[in-house]
């Protein structure tokens, strides 16, 4: 399958931070999974490029950079390296290359879906010269399909929501933006041509891309039986226990465990970390991960499911759409400096998400499909609220309620935000 990125530009959140970190640092790497759209982004900033995984004349830059890598990174700045990690002996003539240039920012912009294998990692961190910042696949706003009229920067700042129109989506269109995902490559097509896309995706990282990271052949088939698992407890908080207990004895714990890890190095996983607002908190917080694929369409494409399918299984659509929710929420949190995090005490009260940065800002929030479930949601932010102000920790900014569709944006009476995530933006 050729995957052919759409002629037309769609503006990224992550420009601006990337313009910042390149007015500070010598070099910027960017990551994030294949076909986000990572390259077509920096070759807006590069004044030159490098393609390693250029096709033309037998991988001719890749043979070139692996002779001589200081010639490699030659070149008008920023210099785009794209797909470094197949030659990670870049890194370090970059590295050089920003000293060499008296530390003069914005040198070099690399871009990468996987890390280097083991044995060929840099001899040298980076740091003081390299930023590093994650790049996802597309959100409802950048697709277009957000009004923007709530932002996030207003709910972390204090402000309140007002009144807002209806969202647009109904359970049909969630239906289809949960197969269709976020890849630039998908603007434009049907869902079914989107569809095939993520399975291509899949077939991939099982065929290929595990093996290359550390030069281990892999069995395809037992890599796609974790994927389906990880497809099937999306949204949960799945043990790896649950996850080798739902593969049926096919794969082992150890293999399992090997598989996620290195799906996390290939940006195919992306975890979301437990929240731990204090260290000397007497609240007992669980500390598991919570697995996510890099894209809703991901989980949808193994699963099977189509539109019409997650329209006859509420269920697995409802975890789908706090998947997608999850993954808007992530890179709107990164653009306002803020992390995303999940909650779960020892008394098993949680809520889907935490919004929080260093200095104790946080909001949690819940997410669901309709709005009948807007007040189940808010007895769990205020239980949690409740029990974080009783703890000794500050109270969150505000509470909120991410819904899929049935509701404007308004406050509760019980001071609980609720937001379409069609009418939310960073």
């Amino acid at each position: 399958m050729v995957i052919i990125m759409p002629k037309k530009y769609y503006t990224r959140i992550i420009e601006n931070e990337l313009d910042q970190l390149l007015g500070i640092f010598g070099a910027v790497l960017i990551e994030g999974p294949k076909w986000c759209g990572k390259t077509t982004t920096a070759e807006t900033r590069a004044a030159s490029r490098l393609l390693l995984m250029d096709p033309s004349r037998n991988f001719e830059n890749r043979l070139r950079a692996e002779t001589d890598p200081a010639l490699a990174v030659s070149g008008e700045a920023p210099r785009l390296i794209d797909e470094w990690q197949e030659v990670p002996k870049l890194w370090d003539a970059a590295r050089f290359e920003c000293d060499n240039r008296g530390g003069e920012p914005g040198q070099f912009i690399f871009t990468g879906s996987a890390t280097p294998r083991d044995d060929e990692r840099p001899m040298h961190s980076g740091a003081g010269r390299f930023a590093k910042l994650r790049m996802d696949t597309m959100t409802l706003f950048e697709l277009g399909k957000s009004s923007g009229a709530v932002k996030l920067s207003g709910i972390i700042s204090g402000e309140k929501v007002q009144w807002a129109s209806f969202g647009s989506l109904d359970s049909a269109s969630i239906a289809e933006c949960v197969v269709r995902g976020g890849w630039p490559a998908a603007v434009g097509r049907d869902a079914l041509a989107a569809s095939a896309m993520a399975k291509r995706y899949i077939g991939i990282v099982a065929e290929e891309d595990l093996s290359r990271v550390d030069g281990s052949r892999r069995d395809p088939e037992k890599v796609k039986a974790v994927i389906e698992s990880l497809a099937r407890n999306e949204s949960t908080l799945a043990t790896l226990k649950t996850l080798v207990a739902d593969l049926g004895g096919e794969v082992s714990r150890q293999t399992a465990a090997s598989y996620i890890s290195l799906l996390a190095r290939v940006s195919f996983v992306r975890d979301i970390p437990a929240w731990n607002p204090a260290m000397r908190s007497p609240v007992h917080l669980r500390e598991s991960k919570k697995h996510h694929l890099a894209d809703p369409s991901l989980a949808a494409a193994a699963l099977g499911a189509t539109p019409a399918t997650l329209l006859l299984d509420f269920k697995t659509l409802g975890l789908l759409f706090e998947s997608l929710a999850l993954h808007d929420l992530w890179v709107y949190a990164q653009a306002n400096g803020m992390g995303l995090y999940h909650y779960h005490d020892s008394r098993d009260l949680e809520v889907d998400a935490v919004i929080a940065a260093p200095g104790g800002t946080w909001i949690p929030v819940e997410i669901k499909l309709s709005s009948a479930q807007i007040e189940e949601a808010s007895d769990s932010l205020i239980a949690v609220e409740k029990r974080m102000v009783a703890a000794g920790n500050n109270p969150p900014v505000s509470k909120v309620v991410i819904i899929g569709f049935g509701s404007q944006a308004y406050v509760t009476d019980r001071g609980v935000q609720v937001v379409p995530l069609d009418v939310l933006a960073p």
